[in-house]
């Protein structure tokens, strides 16, 4: 049924009347605020304001949706989720509902390094480089996936002893299954010569998470991954090659392109978990295609190996959650500095030319999240190192920012672990609470005799939070840091979904506190999301 809509107009009035459904609207032109003009709708004594001007007059989001068979209007002032804790947090368990990220996907990750097996960020600097909080946050996410997620299908396609693949070996080439005495077990060899290269054709499937041990031993050596989709029939081979390149497409004049990641000098063993749809779309952006490739619709056709070298533990998996939790612990575990600290190696821009950090700066929400996630791989592995690692992560915090640390004062009284250890001090609150929640890992999981400082640091910034958190409550939302205190700056309000961190970290606190300002000041800023403010005067 089709509803009948008229314009009717009236010689006597400077306004046109609209039917619709059986109802008269008048059309009107709105002045808000005597700074925007538009039009708007009157019937009877109700005016009518077009939702896309309030969407984003007031920030504001809303939607059509079907209820019913029925057409309706959803209005929401927040586009953020809080996650309500139901048991005590456990820090040997999930790490927040970070399995829900997922960092390598972002657009200022440009892409997992083959040589590091980590995150490279683009976030302060296009031409990339580690940071430890994407690093850390990245290995927590799938610490986090492998206790939430279904076990992974596993199958091991060749591991030089008891599983061995049928490679195709073309004349001229070799493959000889050898031990090698430096990781104590037999490995495939294989030297391509001057062939095209040996290959191995895999069966259809959906599972894109691969892992091998390889090493060239020769300069030229290459291993590509081709990668099909199945609808269009298109081959896109991912490479990882000889060569201190981080990731470059190569496009050839049929318009087709290639993807390579480098291994840098390749005559180590290199022992990698990769994505293989993560790697494609990472390529698929830089060549200029923009990043819809459908994980779904891909499937691995085959592998080509090229050169002299070494390949050990080939598996293909739907997952590999834990592999990748420990490439991020081993790489904190690898670039640690004497201060027990993980310098940030770009420049950090606070605000308009204020209080800017030089390369080397420190931060504490990167000192929490990895401390967080070192004190878990001991708690996995029982390696000491992990452990050695997590306790040394927190002397930064016993250092004055002015000094090369992360401590700052709150009118020379509150001790504040700052995310960014700007002079003067920023206070930034979801970095802060970061770091508070290493400290307990810490405490919770390192053998008690050995935790140091981790319990009077954890104590001090408790107390601190507790006298400081009514200062980020706006009446309506929170606010980042307190730039407009220290830096006499416009406050920097939080968007929601740092509003909702605020909130998710506060109920996470509260299952290990009981202080009743916890719940009570995160239950004030869950009903902001909802449109509620504070009373006026």
């Amino acid at each position: 049924m089709f509803s009948m809509r008229t314009v009717v107009f009236k010689p006597d009035r400077d306004f046109v009347v609209t039917e619709s459904r059986g109802k008269l609207y008048e059309e009107l032109l709105c002045s808000i605020n005597g700074m925007y003009h538009i039009s708007c709708r009157k019937e009877g004594r109700e005016v009518f304001i077009p939702f896309s001007f309030l969407e984003k007059y007031y920030e504001v989001y809303g939607k059509l949706t079907k209820n019913r068979g029925h057409e309706q209007f959803e209005w929401s002032h927040s586009y953020s989720k809080v996650f309500k804790p139901t048991t005590r947090y456990n820090s040997s368990g999930m790490f927040m509902y970070f399995s829900n990220y997922n960092v390598e996907v972002r657009d200022r990750v440009k892409c997992i390094s083959a040589t590091e097996g980590v995150p490279v960020s683009t976030q302060w600097e296009a031409s990339g480089y580690y940071y430890p909080v994407q690093v850390a946050q990245y290995g927590l996410s799938h610490y986090s996936k492998n206790l939430s997620d279904r076990p992974p299908k596993r199958k091991v396609l060749e591991d030089g002893n008891l599983v061995t693949a049928k490679w195709q070996v073309p004349k001229g080439a070799s493959v000889k299954r050898n031990y090698d005495y430096e990781k104590f077990t037999h490995v495939l060899e294989f030297n391509s010569h001057d062939s095209p290269g040996i290959s191995l054709k895999l069966k259809q499937g959906i599972d894109l998470v691969l892992s091998f041990d390889l090493r060239f031993l020769s300069m030229n050596g290459s291993l590509t991954i081709f990668l099909e989709d199945r609808d269009r029939s298109t081959i896109f081979p991912v490479s990882f090659v000889c060569s201190p390149v981080l990731i470059h497409v190569l496009n050839s004049s049929a318009g087709s392109y290639s993807t390579n990641y480098g291994l840098g000098s390749c005559q180590n063993w290199n022992q990698l978990t990769r994505d293989l749809h993560v790697d494609l779309v990472k390529g698929h952006v830089l060549s200029g295609r923009g990043k819809k490739l459908s994980k779904t619709k891909l499937r691995i056709h085959h592998l080509l190996i090229k050169g002299h070298g070494q390949l050990d533990n080939l598996t293909l998996a739907s997952s590999n959650h834990m592999g990748m939790f420990y490439s991020s612990a081993d790489w904190l575990v690898r670039h640690q500095d004497s201060s027990g600290g993980w310098p940030i190696g770009v420049k950090r821009k606070i605000a308009s030319g204020k209080a800017d950090l030089d390369p080397g700066w420190y931060s504490a929400m990167g000192q929490g999240q990895a401390m967080s996630l070192l004190i878990r791989a001991y708690y996995r592995s029982g390696k000491s190192h992990y452990l050695e690692a997590a306790l040394k992560g927190m002397k930064p915090f016993s250092k004055s920012s002015t000094e090369g640390g992360v401590r700052a004062y709150f009118m020379n009284q509150y001790p504040w672990y700052e995310e960014y250890p700007t002079v003067p001090p920023s206070f930034v609150l979801n970095g802060f609470i970061y770091s508070l929640i290493g400290l307990y890992d810490v405490l919770s999981l390192a053998p008690h005799d050995q935790v140091g400082d981790a319990q009077l640091l954890f104590d001090q910034g408790m107390h601190s939070l507790k006298k400081l958190l009514p200062l980020f409550d706006t009446g309506s939302g929170t606010v980042y840091d307190l730039r407009h205190f220290t830096l006499g700056l416009a406050p920097n309000i939080a968007r929601w979904d740092y509003h909702s961190t605020h909130i998710n970290q506060l109920l996470l606190l509260s299952t290990i506190d009981s202080d009743p300002i916890l719940t009570t000041i995160a239950s004030r800023w869950i009903s902001y999301m909802s449109g509620k403010r504070a009373a006026h005067n």
